[in-house]
């Protein structure tokens, strides 16, 4: 019997119970999949010896956690790479914005488009700089409840001010504080990124953030692959006598008198429970399926099955029978991944709307990762291996707004979608493309899903980042603050505040929540592992 059972073994769930096994609790974690890293997973996709990042792609919110050196991870062969630029933005029409982390030189880049907008930018990221320990402590605690958030900014100098940004759309943003094209795009395609059109509210926000946390803390690659971050805690949690069965399903989760007394694997198996579960799958998973509306009661099945999942992605995985420029320039060569796309927030919305509307987007956004030119251990000696994520495609197909590609199922268009946006990419962005890919594997919406059953509809963040399923509303009323329901089974993966990116962050949270509930001092811990 394991004091506590972590399902899922993505980089939160064995976060959570590294934390948990640090403070004496005997720790058995279930994955459903062969092996360790949920949205973390490095795997030879294109063709044999190119290995890529299946989902997540840089190191980019965990360069804030303190998770990394409070479990060792650098001491279990986690290493980072630092590209020369964190990212670059390069559009269509030609032309490109590289920034890195010297502000001198990111201001140079965006002067070529509008000194005004060059200096803004400096102000914004060192703004960040300034509120950098502020953001940390909102991200690496619980949420606090709606109504001391809100007091809070209320009694505030400029609270009111910050609630509006908060809540304020990419595209108003961008247009208030920028006045060329280029540099509202250098910050807004970072919206997509956690599924925010242009006209959403609470784009605005995640745009100044994200750029901001690359600009100053970098975007790093790891060193073989995102799943060395999986593997080191893995590592860590084995060297405190946890357990990691891969390969092993949860079919659900027994309770009797409101608490969880065993999980119930596939095929029958009955897996004792000593004091908690901690659940990092999608929170729908865990209301519905794991527990379900017997247990829960009708109102919470009601609000977990109303969870938004937000738009679905795909993804282009192509070994390359060498290196290939950009029609930008060396400097989106040189940088850790590059948005492409028309110097346009219209053409975004545009997108936006086609997507949501069930069409093939004509023109998204796409985000093209420089893998083996930052790892060249990626891909065979002379190769190179790129990794493009196109930011918001329907799950179901009804409609398409390219006009070449034609109706229907995601297994019968993929390839289809995926040959013209070959060709778009090559045309626009990297001129070599077509004729440097020796192989390619493309993954759908349908085919993410298929792959990891959190993967919810083709998402990878575990719910929409919308404001009513973000801070002390994620994922729901009911499982918010990684409590839920069921008195001592625990939320402890994006789902959960502060949700999607590899942060570590959720898994962190839930197991401070946790030690709390046990009696146990969580602060105690993490500060001996600076010592």
């Amino acid at each position: 019997m394991a004091d506590a059972v972590v399902i899922g073994a993505g980089h939160n769930g064995l976060a959570c119970g590294c934390y948990l096994a640090r403070v004496g609790l005997e720790v058995a974690v279930f994955e459903e999949y062969s092996s360790v890293g949920g949205m973390t997973l490095t795997e030879e996709l294109a063709a044999p010896g190119f290995r890529s990042d299946v989902h997540a792609s840089g190191y980019q919110l965990a360069s804030l956690s303190p998770t990394p050196q409070e479990l060792n991870l650098f001491d279990h062969g986690l290493e980072l790479i630092e590209p020369e630029y964190a990212w670059a933005h390069a559009f269509s029409g030609g032309g490109c914005i590289a920034v890195g982390a010297d502000l001198e030189r990111a201001r140079e880049s965006i002067a070529r488009y509008s000194a005004r907008d060059a200096d803004t930018a400096v102000g914004l990221f060192r703004r960040y700089r300034a509120e950098r320990d502020q953001v940390v402590r909102s991200l690496f605690s619980p949420p606090e409840p709606l109504s001391t958030a809100i007091h809070r900014m209320e009694e505030a100098p400029g609270g009111l001010e910050r609630y509006r940004f908060s809540l304020q759309s990419m595209r108003s943003w961008c247009d208030e504080t920028f006045e060329s094209d280029e540099a509202k795009c250098l910050f807004g395609a970072f919206a997509p990124f956690v599924g925010y059109g242009p006209d959403d509210a609470a784009g605005a926000e995640i745009s100044w953030l994200f750029a901001s946390v690359l600009q100053t803390d970098g975007n790093k690659l790891v060193r073989g692959g995102m799943q060395q971050v999986s593997l080191a805690l893995a590592a860590e949690l084995e060297s405190h006598g946890g357990e990691i069965r891969t390969g092993t399903a949860v079919d659900r989760i027994e309770v009797e008198a409101g608490r969880a007394t065993a999980v119930i694997l596939e095929g029958g198996e009955r897996a004792a429970v000593g004091t908690l579960v901690a659940a990092s799958v999608d929170p729908a998973q865990l209301a519905l399926r794991l527990l379900g509306e017997e247990v829960i009661g009708r109102d919470a099945a009601q609000r977990a099955s109303q969870i938004e999942w937000g738009d679905a992605v795909l993804l282009i995985y192509a070994a390359l029978d060498g290196g290939v420029e950009y029609a930008a320039g060396a400097e989106a060569g040189a940088a850790g991944h590059v948005h492409l796309s028309a110097a346009s927030l219209d053409a975004m919305a545009r997108a936006t709307d086609q997507c949501r509307a069930g069409k093939l987007p004509e023109a998204p956004v796409i985000v093209s990762w420089n893998d083996s030119v930052i790892d060249p251990g990626r891909a065979p000696a002379g190769k190179h291996l790129k990794k493009f994520v196109v930011l918001g495609v329907p799950y179901e197909i009804r409609g398409d707004a390219t006009g070449q590609v034609g109706v229907g199922g995601w297994d019968e268009l993929r390839e289809r979608y995926a040959d013209y946006l070959v060709e778009l990419i090559s045309e626009s962005y990297l001129p070599e493309l077509g004729d440097r890919m020796l192989a390619r594997t493309v993954h759908s919406p349908l085919d993410i899903e298929r792959k990891l059953s959190s993967a919810v509809r083709g998402t990878i963040s575990h719910g929409a980042m919308v404001p009513y399923q973000s801070g002390a509303m994620r994922p729901t009323p009911d499982f918010a603050g990684y409590r839920s329901p069921v008195e001592n089974v625990y939320l402890c993966g994006s789902g959960s505040h502060p949700g999607a990116g590899v942060s570590m962050a959720p898994g962190r949270n839930a197991a401070q929540v946790i030690c709390g509930d046990l009696g146990l001092d969580f602060d105690a811990l993490a500060a001996r592992a600076y010592h």
